[in-house]
């Protein structure tokens, strides 16, 4: 059956806990190694002023301001914030959580740097969503501030291209991935099937534009970014198609 995702997808329960689950052991466990490659790249100082853009659950935001930092997170997904918070305040952490669209983040020259991580960037169905996202971004720094976005590589992708997978995730719950390659390789639209032993199957489907060194490059001048690095994953290694993640530092033109 092709895959055919919704307009608007993220707005029709997508980021329901039975569907989609960014704080599950796995993720929450890779967090502190991602931040210490963060720092890595940013060498920011003690009180900088940092935005995590789509900042889900916190799992970066609340890290990063476990180390000194001035963290803002946005997110559309109330629920995610709300769970940000709670964490927040148990930790007695200060952390401004912000309901928000990426597109419109509604700052003006305030941040050191702004974050996107987790492939959290692409999925909307018009590429000019992504320009526009991208601007706010450059919006949002001050002059000569940083942004780091890290997502899946668009060439390892097309590489390695699978139509469908199965994974088991936590609590026993089984995923399938049905994947088709569109707009000549340049979008993955993606069916995912959850199954969970007692529940009802749950299915969501989407569409991700893939991202690569060309692409990003061309796309960040366009905003007002100029990029200085790409690299092949937190631990720092040269961008490759044999490499499943690309990180890119840019600084705001």
């Amino acid at each position: 059956m092709p895959i055919r995702p919704a307009r608007d997808w993220w707005r029709k329960g997508f980021f329901d806990p039975s569907v989609y689950t960014p704080a599950d052991h796995s993720h929450v466990a890779a967090a502190p190694a991602e931040v210490r490659g963060l720092l890595r790249l940013l060498k920011l100082r003690r009180g900088a002023s940092i935005l995590d853009l789509c900042c889900g659950p916190g799992r970066h935001s609340l890290l990063l301001a476990r180390r000194g930092f001035r963290v803002t997170g946005l997110d559309r997904s109330r629920p995610y914030l709300e769970e940000a918070r709670l964490k927040a305040r148990r930790s007695r952490l200060q952390v401004r959580f912000k309901a928000g669209d990426m597109r419109e983040p509604g700052f003006s020259a305030e941040f050191d740097a702004v974050i996107n991580l987790f492939t959290s960037f692409g999925y909307f169905n018009r590429w000019s969503d992504n320009i526009k996202t991208l601007r706010g971004v450059a919006k949002a720094l001050k002059p000569g501030g940083l942004f780091v976005m890290e997502v899946v590589n668009g060439d390892w992708i097309r590489k390695h291209f699978s139509s469908r997978s199965w994974a088991l995730q936590d609590r026993g719950v089984y995923l399938l991935e049905e994947r088709e390659l569109s707009v000549k390789g340049r979008r993955i639209l993606t069916r995912w099937i959850r199954l969970r032993p007692g529940a009802r199957l749950v299915e969501r489907s989407f569409g991700l534009w893939l991202m690569d060194r060309k692409v990003l490059k061309r796309t960040l001048l366009g905003a007002g970014l100029r990029p200085l690095k790409f690299l092949g994953g937190w631990q720092g290694k040269p961008l490759s198609d044999e490499c499943s993640r690309l990180l890119v530092l840019a600084r705001k033109s």
